[in-house]
C-alpha cells in the first residue's frame, strides 16, 4: 500500500513557524482523530488546532511499539491532512524543544504565548484526561468551550437516563434500546428483522480444518523515523514493529479501505467464525477496525451501515446471524461498555472482588511456555499487537483470573500490549468481562474454563506440550486444575450465583480424593507459574 504523508510539512511544528495571533486555541488528543467533526466544516483563520505527542501519554503505562507508532502516525497524517485544506496547525512533536510533555501544561504555555481568549476541548474519553483537562478549565482564566466528540451512538450518562433505577444493567437490554433508537436491523413495524433481537447461539463454530482464511489486509506504512525518534528519546515500550512497512491503518482513507475489505472478504463468514481460534492465521475474519474506531478515524455509524449494506445487496453470500452479530459489537458491546466506564469510575478501577493478589507471570511479556493456547496467543499479541476477542478473554484473561493474578498487573498488560487499548474500554473488558473483578457489574459470571472449551474453540491442543484430556499429573493441562482450584477458592461467592450454580454443585459431588488430587496439582502449578 501506498506511504501515508507525515511529514508534517504543511503544519507548524514550532509556534515560531506561525505567522500570527490566534483568538481560539483548540486541542486535538490523539483519539479524536474526526475528519467529520464539527470543528473542521469551515476553515477559521483566528482558530489554531493543536495536537502534541507528550510523554504523559507514552509514559502512563507500558506500551506496545505498534501502538505508539499507531497513534503517532496517524496524528500526524491528521495534522497534515487539516493543514493542507488550510486549518492553522501547530503539532508539537516529541522532540521539540518547546514541548513541556504534558497537556495542562503545554496548554498554559500557549494561552500565554499566542494571548489566547478562548479554548476549545472535547470531551476526553479516559478518565485520567477527562479529569486532567477539567481541573485546567477549573484553574484557567481563559475561557474554556466543551464539545461533544461526535462520534459515539450514546452519551455518557446514557445508562442513567435509560435506567435511572436499575441496580443493575443487562447489555442485552441496552443493546435493543440502540437498536430502536438507529433503526438499525429493525423492520417497518418496529421489531427486529428477522423476528429475533440475537443470533449469538449461530455465531459459535469452531473453524473447519478444510476452509482457507482469506489473507488479511496489512498497509506498508514508513514509521521509521517516528521509531527512531522513540528510540532517541529512550521511550520504554514492548513487542515487535516493522516501522518500514507499519500494517495498521493511520489516516482515514487506509481505514475505509480496511473496512470496505471486511465487508467484502469477511462478513460472510464474520459471525459464525468469531469465537474460533486457531493457528493458522491471526487475524480469522475480524474486522480488525477497533483502532481506526477508538481513534475516531471512522465512525461507528460509518461502520455499521457499510455493512448493513452489504448485506442487503448480497444476502446470498451474508446471512443474518453474521451481520447481526458484528452490528451487536458495534452498537451494543462498545457503546455499552463506554457507558459502564463512564457510570462506575473513578472507583472502577479499584475493584478486585476475588481479593487476588499474584504477579502476572513473566510470560506475558515473551510468550515463552509450554502452554500452546497462551504461547501462540501472546506471541501473536507481541508480533501484532492484536488478539481477537475470545484470545483475550478465554485463553490469556482466563488464566489470569485462573492464577489469581491482581487484576492491577492484568489491566496494565492490556491496556499497554494492545493497539486498540483505551481505557474506556479496555478497563470494563478486561477487570470486568474478563477478571470479574467487578464482583458482577459487568458480566452474569466469570469467564472461565478448564482446557475443554480450548480444545472445542481452537486446534492448539493438538500440538500442546501438556494433555488436555488430563487433570493431574505431570503433563496435566494447567487450565484443568486450576478451573477446579479456582471453585473451591471462592467456593461461598460463586455457590449464590444461578449461572455457577451446577459447577458448584459437581465440586461438591466429587470424592474427597478427587477434590484433593485436582487441588494439589493446582497448587503446584501456581508455585512454578513462570515454569509452565
Amino acid at each position: 500500500m501506498q506511504h501515508a504523508d507525515i511529514s508534517l510539512t504543511h503544519c507548524a511544528t514550532a509556534p515560531d513557524q506561525l505567522p500570527q495571533q490566534f483568538n481560539t486555541l483548540a486541542l486535538v488528543l490523539g483519539d479524536q482523530l474526526n475528519a467529520s467533526h464539527s470543528w473542521f466544516e469551515n476553515v477559521d483563520p483566528n482558530r489554531l488546532i493543536v495536537l502534541m505527542e507528550v510523554r504523559q501519554e507514552t509514559d502512563y503505562v507500558r506500551h506496545h511499539q505498534q501502538k505508539i507508532l499507531a497513534f503517532f502516525g496517524a496524528m500526524r497524517a491528521f495534522a497534515t491532512a487539516l493543514a493542507k485544506v488550510g486549518h492553522a496547525v501547530l503539532y508539537l512533536c516529541l522532540d521539540s524543544e518547546h514541548n513541556k510533555h504534558c497537556l495542562s501544561t503545554n496548554l498554559d504555555w500557549l494561552s500565554t504565548l499566542f494571548n489566547i481568549q478562548q479554548i476549545d476541548l472535547q470531551q476526553a474519553d479516559e478518565y485520567r484526561v477527562d479529569q486532567q483537562l477539567q481541573q485546567f478549565a477549573a484553574s484557567s482564566d481563559i475561557i474554556v468551550n466543551w464539545f461533544d466528540s461526535e462520534h459515539f451512538l450514546t452519551e455518557r450518562d446514557t445508562l442513567q437516563r435509560w435506567f435511572p433505577t436499575a441496580k443493575s444493567f443487562l447489555m442485552e437490554y441496552f443493546y435493543r434500546r440502540v437498536r430502536k433508537q438507529t433503526g438499525y436491523l429493525m423492520a417497518a413495524d418496529g421489531q427486529p428483522v428477522g423476528g429475533q433481537w440475537n443470533f449469538d447461539k449461530s455465531n459459535r463454530n469452531k473453524l473447519p480444518k478444510q476452509i482457507v482464511i482469506p489473507a488479511p489486509l496489512l498497509f506498508s506504512n514508513d514509521l521509521t523515523e517516528l521509531a527512531a525518534l522513540l528510540d532517541k528519546h529512550q521511550v520504554d515500550h514492548f513487542g515487535a514493529a516493522d516501522a518500514a512497512r507499519f500494517l495498521w491503518p493511520i489516516d482515514r482513507n487506509q481505514a475505509r479501505q480496511l473496512l470496505h475489505f471486511f465487508v467484502t472478504e469477511l462478513l460472510p463468514h464474520f459471525g459464525r467464525y468469531q469465537d474460533a481460534m486457531t493457528e493458522r492465521g491471526w487475524s480469522l475474519y475480524h474486522a480488525r477496525l477497533s483502532f481506526s474506531l477508538n481513534s475516531k478515524m471512522i465512525s461507528p455509524h460509518e461502520v455499521v451501515e457499510t455493512a448493513i449494506k452489504a448485506w442487503q445487496q448480497h444476502p446470498e453470500r451474508i446471512d443474518l446471524a453474521q451481520i447481526e452479530g458484528f452490528v451487536r459489537q458495534i452498537i451494543g458491546w462498545r457503546e455499552f461498555v463506554r457507558a459502564m466506564y463512564w457510570h462506575h469510575m473513578p472507583n472502577y478501577r479499584t475493584l478486585n472482588y476475588f481479593d487476588h493478589q499474584r504477579p502476572l507471570p513473566d510470560f506475558y511479556w515473551h510468550g515463552n511456555t509450554k502452554m500452546r493456547c497462551l504461547q501462540h496467543s501472546i506471541t501473536q499479541s507481541l508480533n501484532y499487537a492484536y488478539a481477537h476477542h475470545i484470545q483475550r478473554l478465554m485463553v490469556t484473561g482466563n488464566f489470569a483470573l485462573l492464577a489469581g493474578v491482581h487484576p492491577d498487573a492484568v489491566d496494565a498488560w492490556y491496556l499497554g500490549v494492545y493497539i486498540d487499548a483505551l481505557e474506556w474500554v479496555e478497563l470494563p473488558n478486561t477487570r470486568g468481562m474478563s477478571q470479574f473483578a467487578d464482583g458482577g457489574l459487568l458480566a452474569t459470571k466469570p469467564y472461565i474454563s478448564s482446557g475443554a472449551y480450548i480444545n472445542k474453540m481452537s486446534d492448539y491442543c493438538g500440538s500442546c506440550y501438556y494433555d488436555v484430556q488430563q487433570k493431574t499429573g505431570p503433563k496435566a493441562c494447567p487450565f484443568n486444575s486450576l478451573y477446579w482450584h479456582f471453585i473451591d477458592q471462592h467456593f461461598e461467592r460463586l455457590k449464590h450465583n444461578p449461572r455457577m450454580a451446577l459447577i458448584t454443585k459437581q465440586w461438591q459431588q466429587r470424592s474427597d480424593a478427587d477434590r484433593h488430587s485436582l487441588l494439589q496439582q493446582a497448587r503446584d502449578y501456581l508455585s512454578r507459574l513462570d515454569q509452565l
